[in-house]
């Protein structure tokens, strides 16, 4: 069986997240343990007693979830796991992508989330920005609503067929959520974010260079298995490539389904989700019903997975 790798971003930490997983497998504790020694900040204790205002600050959850992506990644690999055919991570998760496919260290990729959650948090006036999740609306209407408004706010994370979310100004992201609802469309819903910062739109273009000059310092190795990017689903033959593609993420649209899609063409038999929570699983599913694609973020379904998927 050809399996990939999927990881997911910002959105899917909480307090008191992969606590029996945490208990079981001692390198999930190490691994934050050494991300805390990165960014002079306790990570495991943020996790077990919050507050969580603080754990979903972006400069920390970017590092707390790659931390806990890539342990995940490492723990199900050492416990018999296939070996990779192909990554993808949901925005901030490329970089969890990356780093399990060799292309950066664990150390290096957690200085550059951490970095990278600072430039962004700092694009935006705290409160200014604004993400919503929009159920029931095809893309294309969702962007004519988008287009016809005279604030920053545009299509952001192209996640599933009727799952598109919504990034940018919050007055602007505000109006797009009223007039999707003005039309007593009981399928559509809107579903505010609990995020800092406005990711993937034109707000984002003041940490571009910053993310560029970060990216330019760090080490970069090839990687050994494709790596579909959020921008395009393509998976980059060069690093030169990788890295254009991590910089037009920050003010790009998540292209997902298209990396789904693009992992099924690839020849990925089934999906492994590595990192707190289920939300890619159950997109997956949406995008194609064939797709056998699992969770691993509890000590059950991480032992029916790999039953399931080593059988």
């Amino acid at each position: 069986m050809q399996v990939g790798y999927i990881f997911p971003g910002q959105g899917a930490q909480a307090v008191g997240m992969l606590e029996d997983l945490r208990s079981k497998f001692p390198l999930l504790n190490e691994r934050l343990a050494e991300a805390s020694g990165i960014i002079d900040e306790d990570l495991v204790s943020l996790i077990e007693l919050g507050p969580a205002e603080r754990l979903n600050q972006t400069e920390i959850t970017q590092p707390v979830m790659l931390a806990t992506s890539v342990a995940l990644f490492e723990i199900w690999r050492a416990q018999g796991g296939a070996s990779p055919h192909a990554v993808a991570g949901h925005s901030l998760g490329e970089y969890s992508a990356l780093t399990v496919a060799g292309v950066f260290s664990f150390s290096d990729a957690i200085k550059l989330v951490h970095e990278r959650g600072k430039l962004m948090q700092g694009a935006v006036p705290s409160g200014a920005g604004a993400m919503a999740a929009v159920l029931g609306v095809e893309l294309e209407e969702l962007q004519e609503f988008c287009n016809a408004d005279d604030g920053v706010v545009a299509p952001a994370n192209i996640n599933s067929p009727g799952q598109v979310v919504i990034s940018g100004a919050a007055d602007a992201v505000n109006r797009v959520a009223e007039k999707v609802l003005a039309e007593g469309d009981k399928r559509k819903r809107v579903v505010p974010l609990d995020v800092s910062v406005p990711s993937h739109c034109e707000l984002m273009a003041p940490a571009t260079q910053g993310v560029a000059q970060l990216l330019a310092e760090t080490s970069m190795n090839k990687p050994m298995c494709p790596i579909f990017q959020n921008v395009d689903a393509e998976a980059a033959d060069d690093l030169d490539g990788v890295r254009s593609r991590l910089i037009k993420q920050l003010s790009s649209p998540v292209r997902w389904a298209d990396c789904v899609t693009a992992m099924l063409a690839r020849g990925c038999d089934a999906l492994i989700e590595c990192g707190p929570g289920k939300v890619l699983t159950g997109l997956s599913r949406r995008i194609d019903r064939r797709m056998n694609c699992r969770a691993i973020s509890t000590v059950g379904d991480f032992d029916d997975a790999l039953a399931a998927i080593n059988t």
